[in-house]
C-alpha cells in the first residue's frame, strides 16, 4: 500500500495488538459513540486478521487484496457462517477506509471483497394474544413482578430494544408528555412516546415499587441488589414468562419489539414513523417488517384459500 507507521512490531505483540488498530477502536468508541459491545466484536475481527497475519509472517502494513481474500477462505474453512464473514469483512473495511481518511494508507484493499450473500432472517414474532398472555404473567403485587411487568409494557409498547431499558434513567421519563428520551446506538437521542397504560405502570414503578429495591444505581429498574438490570436479567426474565404463557418458540427480548413493530404495521403505520420509532438509521432495516407481514398473508392465502387445497 504501503501503511505508513511508525510501530511496525506492534502486530508481534502476545495479544496480537496494534497501534492503528488500537487508534481505530478507540475512534469508534469516543468520536463515533459506538457501544462497547460493538466495539469489542469489531476488535475481536481485527485480531483475527493480526494473528492470521503473524501465523504467515505478515504484517498489517503490507496487507493486500489477495492477502485479506486468503483470510477470509481461512475464516470459512473455521466454519464461520456467512453473517460471521459478512461481519469480519465489514470491520476490516471500515477499517481501512479509516486509515485512508487519516492519510495513513492510500488505497482500502478489502475495496473490491464481495461480501457473502446473506439469507434474510425474518424475525421471530408473536402474535397479539401471544404478546397478552406474556404481559399477564408478573405478579404484580411483588416488587420484582411489578418491574417485569413495566419493562415488558414498555418493550412491547414502545419498541425499547433491551440496552435502551437497561440504561433508562428515571430523567429520560417525561410523565406528562408521555414521552422517554432514549439513547440509542450511538448514542444517538431520540424521543419515543408510550401509550397510557405503560405510562400508569412507569409512573407507579418510579413512584413506589422502585424504592422498595433501596437504589443504589441511577437506573430505572433494578436488580434485589439495588443495582442496574443487566441484558442477561432481562433475557432470563423474559424467557420465565415465554414458558409461563405456553410459548415454545425461542423468546428474546428483542422479539418483544420486533412484535411491536409488527402489530404497528397490522395496524395501518407507515414505514416512515415505524423507522423513526424503532431508532432506525436506514430505513432498508426497518423494511424487513414489511416481509413479515408478506409472509403471513401468504400462509393465510395458501391455508383458507379453496383453490389452494388441490
Amino acid at each position: 500500500m504501503p501503511i505508513k507507521t511508525q510501530e511496525k512490531t506492534a502486530s508481534q505483540r502476545q495479544d496480537f495488538s496494534h497501534p492503528l488498530v488500537d487508534s481505530y477502536l478507540h475512534h469508534l468508541l469516543v468520536v463515533k459513540g459506538l457501544s462497547e459491545n460493538t466495539v469489542s466484536a469489531c476488535s475481536r475481527d481485527l485480531k483475527a486478521l493480526l494473528l492470521f497475519l503473524r501465523e504467515r509472517n505478515g504484517t498489517l502494513e503490507e496487507v493486500n487484496e489477495p492477502t485479506l481474500f486468503l483470510h477470509m477462505i481461512s475464516l470459512n474453512q473455521k466454519g464461520l457462517t456467512n453473517r460471521s464473514l459478512a461481519r469480519h469483512l465489514s470491520s476490516i473495511k471500515n477499517f481501512f477506509d479509516f486509515l485512508c481518511e487519516k492519510s495513513r494508507t492510500d488505497n482500502n484493499p478489502a475495496r473490491l471483497l464481495d461480501s457473502p450473500k446473506l439469507q434474510q432472517q425474518l424475525p421471530e414474532v408473536l402474535s397479539q394474544p401471544e404478546m397478552e398472555s406474556m404481559l399477564q404473567q408478573p405478579e404484580c403485587s411483588t416488587k420484582l413482578g411489578f418491574r417485569d411487568r413495566t419493562i415488558m409494557e414498555l418493550m412491547y409498547g414502545s419498541g425499547l430494544r433491551v440496552s435502551e431499558v437497561c440504561t433508562l434513567r428515571p430523567l429520560d421519563f417525561d410523565p406528562q408528555a408521555g414521552v422517554l428520551r432514549i439513547w440509542g446506538k450511538g448514542s444517538k437521542e431520540r424521543l419515543v412516546p408510550t401509550h397510557l397504560l405503560a405510562q400508569e405502570y412507569l409512573t407507579r414503578y418510579l413512584q413506589g415499587w422502585r424504592q422498595a429495591f433501596s437504589p443504589k444505581a441511577d437506573f430505572v429498574f433494578l436488580n434485589r441488589s439495588g443495582l442496574g438490570l443487566s441484558r442477561q436479567g432481562i433475557w432470563k426474565m423474559i424467557k420465565r414468562y415465554a414458558l409461563q404463557a405456553g410459548i415454545k418458540r425461542a423468546i428474546t427480548p428483542h422479539t418483544l419489539r420486533h412484535s411491536f413493530a409488527t402489530h404497528l404495521l397490522e395496524g395501518g403505520a407507515d414505514l416512515r414513523t415505524l423507522q423513526i420509532l424503532l431508532g432506525h438509521e436506514d430505513i432498508s432495516t426497518t423494511e424487513i417488517y414489511t416481509h413479515v407481514q408478506r409472509e403471513k398473508l401468504i400462509e393465510i392465502h395458501r391455508k383458507y384459500h379453496p383453490r389452494a387445497r388441490h
